[in-house]
């Protein structure tokens, strides 16, 4: 069975290391972190795959109804606050669920068995591109790479151009880090796709993509070594 991996928020060490103690009573969940600081369980998102946040609301940092609106939507959540006056706010924003502090292990274990018995988000293998008035799902497979001029980008795949009017930048929060990366200001590439490296171009095809100083060596590490 595949253990929920959970990430811990909350600026309280003794709730923290609460929900550490449940979450180690069960067998089906695992906590990946516990921390303090939203911003460092941003970078601990980008960085790992998580499946279940449990996130405090009242954070010096950032409120947890802010960092909600943050995350990855397939990464579920589920807020632990003693105040139970933003529990609306919580489920317009698809929390998975609601617990007031202080949490027993009987309320903590309702919540989390709508993961278990729900199963994990299934993994998204497209991305739904808007061009004009039209709407295009690209799959990810045949996604070859993406190319920004100004505030537009263009979709190459295996049989067309997709012109869309969207920063590159929100495409490389968005698109799943272990299939695309981000080469260059004006590029972001499907790993799959890249055959070989000519100089400081990646070869897609009969394409050649410029690889900027800024993202040479981690194109070496993760495509060539």
């Amino acid at each position: 069975m595949n253990k929920i991996k959970c990430l811990v928020v909350d600026d309280e060490e003794l709730a923290r290391t609460l929900l550490k103690t449940y979450i180690d009573k069960l067998d089906f969940l695992e906590l990946v972190a516990k921390v303090e600081n939203p911003l460092k369980a941003l970078e601990i998102l980008q960085e790992k795959t998580i499946d279940l946040v449990f996130l405090d609301i009242q954070m010096p940092e950032l409120k947890g109804t802010d960092f909600a609106r943050l995350i990855d939507p397939k990464t579920q959540f589920i807020f632990t606050t003693a105040y139970s006056e933003y529990a609306l706010e919580g489920y317009e924003l698809n929390a998975l669920d609601y617990l007031l502090k202080p949490i027993t292990f009987e309320r903590f274990l309702t919540a989390v068995k709508k993961v278990k018995e729900g199963g994990l988000p299934s993994v998204a293998d497209s991305i739904t591109v808007k061009s004009g008035y039209d709407l295009h799902k690209v799959k990810y497979d045949e996604l070859k790479y993406i190319e920004s001029d100004s505030e537009y980008v263009t979709f190459y795949t295996n049989g067309k151009k997709i012109v869309s009017n969207q920063r590159l930048k929100v495409l490389e929060e968005t698109l799943p880090k272990e299939r695309f990366m981000r080469v260059h200001r004006s590029y972001i590439i499907n790993k799959a796709k890249v055959t070989g490296l000519k100089d400081r171009q990646l070869v897609i095809g009969d394409v050649l993509i410029p690889v900027s100083s800024t993202y040479s060596d981690l194109v070496r590490k993760e495509l060539f070594s």
